[in-house]
Parts: C-alpha cells; structure tokens; sequence
C-alpha cells in the first residue's frame, strides 16, 4: 500500500511554504503550492476539530514542518497532525482544546489555489480576523457544507502518522503588529561624493516582513526580524564609508512586494544590490551560510533552484502576483546586457563568500545560481546571502546574537570592499 502511495504522489503538488501565525486564540494557516488543487475544509465534533482535505497534495518535508509551528502553549488549538487520508488526498487536522465551536473562514473564495488561506478561532471570539488587509471576501464554513460528504468522526477519519512533539518550553518572541503599508518610499541619501571619487550606493534588502514573517526557528525567533535586524547593522557600517552609502528596502515590519524591492533599488540609482535571508529545512542539522547570484538558463543545484522557487513565491502571501508583462520585469527578463551583470554579480558573491568563510561554516563552497525574481535588475549586480539556518538551534542563536551579527555584517561589507577595488567601474571619477 506504502508503495502504491509513493507511486501515486509522484506528479503531486508541492507546498512551496508552509506559515502558520497565532494571534491570541487565532490562528491563521497560508499554504503556497507550485498549481492549483482541489480542496475541502469543513469541521467534526465529539471533540471539535477543523479537517483541511487537499487532493494530489505530497507530504513534503515544507509540509511536514509545519505541525511544529504550532505553540505549544495556544490558548485554542491542542495539535495539528497531517498524514494521508486517502490514496490521492492529503489530511491535516486541527484539533481543539476546549468544548467552544471553531469558526473557520476560508479566505481563498473565487481566487487561485496557488494559495490556500485558512482561519482558525473560537467561534465566540471577539478578536478581529487574522489575515492579509487586502482580501475583502470571507466565507464561514459550517459542519454541514453543501458539497462536502459526511464525515464519520471515528479514528478512520483522522490521519494515521503523529507529528513529532512540539518542544513546549520554547520561548516565543512577542512581535510587534506589522505595520500595514507595502509602498514605504526609499529616503535619498544626503551624502555627497568627496572630490575625485565615486559615490557607490548600495540597496540593502531585508527579506521577507509584514503578513510574511519568513522562516521560523525553534526558538520561535521570525527570518524577517532578524534580517532587518542585520540589514540595519549593514547599512550603518556601509554609511560609515567615505566612498558608500546605503538605502534600504525595508526599514520596519511591512510587505513589499518582490518587484517592488528591484524597483526600489533602481530608482534609488543603486550601484549594489544584498539581499539578507535566514536559511531554514525541515532537518534541523542543516546548517552554513550560502551566497546566491541570480541564473537564467537554470539553477546550479537542486538545492538553489528549491530556494529560488520558494523565495519567488512569498509575493503570493500579499496576494501580489510577479508579473512577468510588468514592462520593467519582462525587460529584465530579456536584456541580454544582464549577461554582465550576473558575471558581476558572482564576483561580488566569491568575495562576500570568503569573508564569511571566515566566521561560519559554509553551506555551500561556491556561489549558487538560480532564478530569484529580488535579484533581476538587469544593471545592478546584485546577491541574496543566507546568513545561516535558522531551524538550525545553534544557528538561530548565532543569528539572534549581536556580536554574530555583527562580525557577519563586517564580513558581507568587508567582501563587497574586495569587490569594489578590483572594479573599473568603480574607479575615481
């Protein structure tokens, strides 16, 4: 039967990422998947649970990583266990504390499956709703749905595989509500450029922010906090230099959009483009930081291509589409002059490469490639460096540290001042 499964799931769809934030009793699951599915949420009583039924969905280890994001201490929700249900539909299971009713909202009517939005509370919760500002329709979803089948509460209907135990001790950081703006303009840089020499701007990007918080540790420490963390070290060290001068993407907790941080770097008339990640994999061994240039004729690894696909699709947690006929974009996409720029872009990489080589161990020896949508400016060199795993506990606590943040900053600012002095672009004027 296992085997007849394996075989089944071969062409199914792919969690791309897997979040799941808490808010109080709240709770609120976003699923990226690689196409549209066919997918049922309903409730069970006797006890209470919320059943989340998705066809040709595979349990992949995105998936699989999720149950322990659930913390262990929720107010509302006891557990979350996925596992096959049938031999074509994959089950996840929320299952509920207390004896009060759970309101589900379905936030997906009428739009693509690419993403599937579900919420989750007390059906007498006076909280106001979790989810992205920009979805105005909500459809509440009652034990007796029109189109779903009844469903037996019997331990048949529940998945058959347990999760790993959530660690209950782990410490949840309280985060500050995200502020609500995805178009937070760039201030210009007031530094001028001393006599006979270049002023070198660099746009450094924080990844993720907003209703997407990126990946999460352990220690339920959040990629986007801690990027931003970084980002505003590097650029205080970056204005420190006579010859450079820093903007940055994002400085607070809000979406922007992918497209938007390209745009932003190019109107600001940014020389540079860094990009700070927080790695993360469902094994929590996985550990080293890695560089990432951008690729047009495919990935240099099954790694990097992986990664690439799920950075590309953080736009859909805002529900903002890439879109490729965006006259910018598709430029981009078609310029044969970004030939140079990636060859840049890969110099700059080796250089930053081998200063954090110094200070942490490398995932990967060489600069990775593949297509990041962040990275397509078609003159700018540009990189996405992935500081360490943040589902690595050793890591995590590396990246929360400030004197790792710091030495991690010097090292990327240090590799892109290698870059800049063996570049004739960036010569006296």
């Amino acid at each position: 039967m296992l085997l007849f499964i394996s075989s089944a799931m071969t062409h199914a769809t792919e969690v791309i990422l897997a979040n799941l934030q808490q808010q109080g009793s709240q709770a609120h699951l976003e699923l990226l998947l690689d196409q549209p599915i066919k997918y049922r949420v309903f409730t069970l009583d006797n006890p209470f649970r919320v059943v989340i039924d998705m066809d040709d969905v595979a349990i992949s280890p995105t998936l699989k990583a999720l149950p322990p994001q659930l913390d262990a201490q929720h107010p509302y929700l006891a557990k979350l266990r996925i596992a096959p249900f049938t031999e074509t539909t994959t089950r996840l299971v929320f299952d509920i504390k207390s004896d009060i009713k759970p309101l589900v909202t379905d936030m997906n009517a009428g739009s693509s499956q690419q993403r599937l939005a579900i919420s989750i509370a007390p059906a007498t919760s006076t909280e106001p709703p979790m989810g992205s500002p920009a979805l105005t329709y909500s459809k509440q979803l009652q034990n007796a749905q029109a189109n779903q089948p009844e469903e037996k509460p019997a331990e048949a209907s529940e998945p058959k595989a347990e999760p790993p135990a959530v660690n209950a001790s782990a410490e949840k950081p309280a985060d500050k509500p995200a502020e609500k703006s995805i178009d937070k303009p760039i201030e210009q840089p007031a530094k001028q450029a001393k006599p006979g020499q270049k002023l070198i701007t660099i746009a450094v990007d924080a990844g993720h922010g907003g209703e997407d918080p990126g990946a999460r540790g352990s220690k339920g420490s959040h990629e986007k906090n801690i990027t931003l963390a970084i980002a505003r070290k590097l650029k205080q060290q970056i204005d420190a230099e006579d010859n450079m001068q820093a903007i940055l993407i994002r400085d607070g907790d809000y979406f922007v959009p992918l497209g938007d941080r390209v745009k932003k770097a190019r109107a600001a008339k940014a020389d540079l483009f860094i990009s700070i990640h927080a790695d993360s994999f469902v094994n929590s061994t996985a550990r080293g930081s890695s560089v990432f240039a951008l690729s047009e004729r495919g990935a240099t690894s099954a790694g990097a291509r992986y990664l690439a696909k799920k950075e590309n699709a953080v736009d859909l947690i805002g529900g903002v589409a890439i879109d490729t006929k965006d006259m910018d974009l598709a430029r981009t996409l078609l310029d044969l002059s970004q030939t140079a720029t990636i060859h840049d872009s890969i110099r700059m990489g080796k250089a930053v490469l081998g200063r954090i080589a110094k200070i942490n161990t490398l995932h990967s020896k060489y600069v990775e490639q593949a297509a990041f949508a962040v990275l397509k400016s078609p003159d700018i060199p540009s990189i996405l460096v992935e500081t360490a795993f943040i589902s690595n506990p050793e890591e995590e606590a590396k990246l929360n540290d400030d004197g790792y943040q710091d030495k991690l900053v010097n090292a990327i600012l240090s590799g892109v001042k290698s870059y800049v002095a063996t570049n004739p672009s960036f010569s006296k004027k």
